[in-house]
């Protein structure tokens, strides 16, 4: 071969590579990082980019209220992923691109949408409190939210289904404002929302919009001395580990599948360029789950005196004591306490220790590196030898298995 011909056919590979990585789709994604949905959302759209198609992906650090940044109109855009708003809607039309809104805020014509489905949202969050006993339910949100109202009215229409009495509370906020204003009028209502809790008949199971939500109403309940998860259980929506914890009590939260609201995002935006147009406007995808925290770790009764000792065993059961501890904290007998505990929760005080025990160890096993030497004395155990007979005895399995298998899941 001669020279002349091998570095035609290099420049030809190479001018051939250009024209690709030129012809490669670009799509913008205008979803803000700095919530754990909108973390999932990217997630998901980036393992479809990886896996299913060429794309070259565009994004830019945002609020969730942003205005569309400037690069975008000077830019060769062929598609876009974003939560689309009122303020956004006409700047995005103007790009003449396939546009899929993943914020459902409000419908747009010609624009479809991927939303969590807020009724089984609702759905998981009411059996989550009624698993715990709860017969009175609340609710608290921002007026004005397009997902609040719908989780209001789903949550609604359940306690009603059931029976059950239920009251609600949400912030002020007028149709159109932006999700920051409606939630900064949240901060700023502590006082009569706290005037509100404190109003709740005792036990009551309470349903809030989202976590950042849940953080208000943790930090009035705390300022208003009211006793969560005892008083008043509280469960919020998006699973935000950082939000979560640093509640307190840390609280339990319904986990959406933002991820799977990405990629199948990103499907239909890839249908949309290569000329069809999704036959629904609205895509509804399922939660996942709920991940209980303190904030309802507990099981609700009426009875006054069963739910004091209650408290003081989940509060002092790692602590190492045992049923005359708590007999002796209780104005009752041990044997009264021993029927009442039967007659209510269907279980012994014992028992109740050794679950609030097991459950330290859960929670030690799957978010710490810690041996179970280590856990056993956290735990209220003496030696890990006991520790270990009896999670084997309550569980099925070794503590060891259930590390293994619980970090499996999370993978």
């Amino acid at each position: 071969m001669r020279r002349d011909d091998s570095i035609l056919r290099h420049d030809q590979s190479f001018q051939a590579l250009l024209v690709n990585q030129k012809s490669r789709p670009q799509i913008a994604l205008l979803v803000e990082a700095s919530r754990a949905y909108g973390r999932e959302l990217l997630r998901g759209v980036a393992y479809f980019a990886r896996t299913q198609v060429n794309w070259s992906l565009l994004h830019q650090e945002m609020m969730l209220d942003s205005e569309i940044p400037d690069w975008m109109t000077s830019s060769r855009i062929d598609g876009v992923i974003a939560r689309v708003d009122s303020h956004t809607i006409e700047p995005l039309r103007k790009l003449k691109v396939p546009i899929v809104d993943v914020r459902c805020n409000r419908e747009f014509a010609g624009v479809p949408q991927v939303e969590t489905d807020n009724r089984l949202v609702a759905e998981l969050a009411f059996e989550h409190l009624w698993d715990r006993g709860f017969r009175r339910f609340a609710f608290c949100g921002f007026r004005s939210a397009s997902y609040s109202d719908a989780r209001l009215r789903y949550f609604r229409e359940m306690v009603e289904q059931a029976s059950c009495p239920f009251t609600f509370y949400q912030s002020q906020g007028r149709p159109g404002s932006t999700l920051t204003s409606l939630e900064y009028a949240g901060m700023m209502d502590i006082e009569p929302m706290s005037k509100w809790l404190s109003k709740l008949q005792r036990p009551t199971g309470l349903f809030v919009c989202n976590d950042i939500r849940g953080q208000q109403v943790l930090n009035a309940c705390r300022t208003a001395n009211i006793a969560v998860p005892d008083d008043i259980g509280v469960i919020g929506v998006d699973d935000d580990d950082a939000i979560c914890l640093l509640c307190d009590p840390p609280l339990s939260s319904v986990r959406p599948d933002a991820e799977r609201v990405g990629y199948r995002a990103a499907e239909l935006l890839h249908q949309m360029l290569s000329g069809y147009q999704p036959e629904a406007n609205v895509e509804y995808v399922s939660p996942k789950s709920v991940s209980e925290r303190l904030s309802t770790k507990v099981v609700a009764v009426e009875d006054v005196e069963l739910a004091k000792v209650c408290r003081y065993i989940r509060q002092h059961a790692c602590d190492g004591i045992n049923v005359g501890d708590v007999a002796a904290y209780s104005s009752l007998s041990r044997r009264q306490l021993e029927r009442r505990f039967h007659e209510v929760l269907g279980r012994t005080p014992h028992e109740q220790i050794t679950a609030t025990q097991i459950e330290r160890v859960k929670q030690l096993l799957r978010e710490t590196d810690m041996t179970l030497e280590q856990i056993a004395p956290k735990a209220g155990y003496s030696h890990k030898e006991s520790l270990s007979a009896v999670f084997k005895r309550e569980t099925g399995h070794t503590p060891g298995e259930y590390r293994f298998e619980s970090r499996s899941l999370d993978a």
